[in-house]
Formats: structure tokens, C-alpha cells, sequence
């Protein structure tokens, strides 16, 4: 126990009589500390961000479009996710922007889905590579916040709404939805989250 200091004992004596009470560290052992320290802190969300593997082409089920499960293409080069849609209209419903289509596959019935519009995206194509000018058309596509479901994981990601008919994935997932599910893709490899289970 320490014994009160006078208050007229000068601070320096005070000082010197403290660090001879307090247990001392090497240079060294502190140093090394602080080094642990801080690769804890930089280790540990690394560790805890280790992205789930999928494969080039995967099932998701889509909850809100009667449960319906698709084969889906895995595209790190794609900004954005696509559902193949045909009879897509937009209207107004409250003053707010919504989209009505049906679902744009093989087997699909031919219920009409009902989505508030997230935002329109516009898609830049080349028009013909062998053009002398460099024109691009734009596309306006409609884009709504859909949950889908891959594996055992739910997330509610931007799918932008196309006719895809004449791709053999009627959905695309792209870089964005990726990061949602906290996903990175194997291209070598197919269908390894199997069936949808949310």
C-alpha cells in the first residue's frame, strides 16, 4: 500500500517512488505486445469475412415469385443481377413507380408479378463491334429489391427485370448480389450449394 505523499514532496520524488512499485516491461515485450495487438485486430475480421465458395452455376429459389427455383450463372464480371421477365410494364400505384411482368422461363405459368421499382438502371451495349464509330445503345431497365435464396442463405438483393429467353441461365447473378450472400465463385465447379433451403 502506498503511503499518502506530502503534498510539498517535490513531483519528480513522487514519480521515481511509483515506477519502483509498478511491475516493469522491456522495450522488447512491449513492442512485441502491441505487434499481437494489432494483428488481432486486423486478423479477426479478415477471418470472420471467409466468403462461402459456390460454383459457376448455382439454384436459387426466388420467395416473393411463388417460391420458384432457377439455375443460375454465377458472373463476377456482371454489375448487377438479372431475372428474365417478358410483358414487363411499369405503372403508378400511389405515386410510386411498379413494375408488373411475368416470369420469363421454360415452364413458367404465366402469373403476373407486381414489384415496387427500386430504381432504372440503364445498360450500355455495343451496337455492332465492326462499326467505325463507337456508338452504344443505353437500355432502361426496371429494377426491384427481390429476396432470393441461396443454399440456406436469404438475402434481398437489386435484380434488374430483361427477356433473357435466348440465354440458357434464366437469372444471372452479378458482382453485387455476390457480395450480399458473401460469396466467391469457382468456376470449375456446378451446383455445390444444392437445392435452396430458407
Amino acid at each position: 500500500m502506498l503511503a499518502k505523499a506530502d503534498s510539498s514532496e517535490p513531483i519528480a520524488r513522487r514519480l521515481s517512488k511509483i515506477s519502483r512499485l509498478t511491475p516493469s516491461f522491456s522495450k522488447e515485450a512491449l513492442y512485441v505486445k502491441s505487434l499481437l495487438a494489432l494483428f488481432a485486430l486486423v486478423a479477426l475480421p479478415v477471418m470472420a469475412a471467409e466468403p462461402t465458395l459456390y460454383g459457376r452455376y448455382e439454384y436459387i429459389a426466388l420467395p416473393e415469385i411463388g417460391g420458384e427455383v432457377l439455375k443460375a450463372k454465377m458472373d463476377t464480371g456482371a454489375l448487377t443481377a438479372s431475372l428474365s421477365a417478358k410483358d414487363i410494364e411499369t405503372f403508378t400505384r400511389d405515386g410510386e413507380n411498379w413494375v408488373r411482368f411475368r416470369l420469363g422461363t421454360k415452364d413458367a405459368s404465366n402469373k403476373v408479378y407486381e414489384h415496387k421499382i427500386a430504381r432504372i438502371s440503364k445498360i450500355k451495349s455495343r451496337s455492332d463491334e465492326e462499326d467505325e464509330g463507337d456508338s452504344t445503345e443505353v437500355a432502361k431497365r426496371p429494377v426491384v429489391d427481390l429476396e432470393l435464396c441461396l443454399g440456406n442463405v436469404k438475402r434481398t438483393v437489386e435484380v434488374n427485370l430483361t427477356d433473357r429467353s435466348n440465354f440458357n441461365y434464366p437469372l444471372l447473378i452479378g458482382a453485387k448480389a455476390l457480395r450480399e450472400f458473401g460469396a466467391a465463385v469457382n468456376p470449375a465447379r456446378r451446383f455445390t450449394a444444392d437445392k435452396p433451403d430458407c
